[in-house]
């Protein structure tokens, strides 16, 4: 990544390459997140460019989204619906910073705990100070809820 490539004009010149390539899937998955990035950036009061972090957070929540579609297709017993969901989360996958194994995310909230309990915060009430202190060492790499399970049982 070089110069001044923002993450949003590297997802516009994929799509281009996926539409010329004739890439349905990466194209149509790509058309989805610049709308909704496109939205994003018109729903306060002024219109902006979003920075790459808060592209990353769309696409995130668009991941999270097929991920949760794709579970409910799959209980609904529609395979291929659920495949195609998959698949498009695999596409936005691509752009996000590589998951947290599980091993790696209770590392990391263990040593959250550790700090947080040096600063005097025990016990299910230290959840809100072990999150703050996790939260910015996640970064992205895993999904909120993920998080919160995991320190919820290092409290437990």
């Amino acid at each position: 990544m070089g110069g001044m490539t923002t993450f949003k004009s590297q997802l516009r010149n994929d799509l281009t390459a996926a539409i010329k390539e004739r890439d349905e899937l990466r194209s149509a998955t790509l058309r989805m997140t610049l709308a909704a990035i496109t939205t994003e950036e018109v729903a306060g009061k002024a219109a902006r460019e979003l920075s790459d972090d808060e592209v990353r957070k769309v696409i995130t929540r668009e991941a999270k989204k097929r991920r949760e579609a794709a579970e409910a297709f799959d209980k609904g017993g529609r395979p291929a619906q659920a495949e195609r969901e998959r698949a498009e989360g695999e596409v936005l996958a691509g752009y996000l910073p590589a998951q947290l194994s599980d091993e790696e995310l209770n590392g990391l909230v263990a040593e959250a705990v550790a700090q947080a309990r040096a600063d005097g915060a025990e016990g299910p009430r230290a959840m809100g100070a072990v999150m703050k202190i996790v939260n910015p060492k996640v970064a992205g790499r895993a999904e909120g809820g993920r998080v919160a399970a995991a320190v919820k049982k290092a409290l437990a």
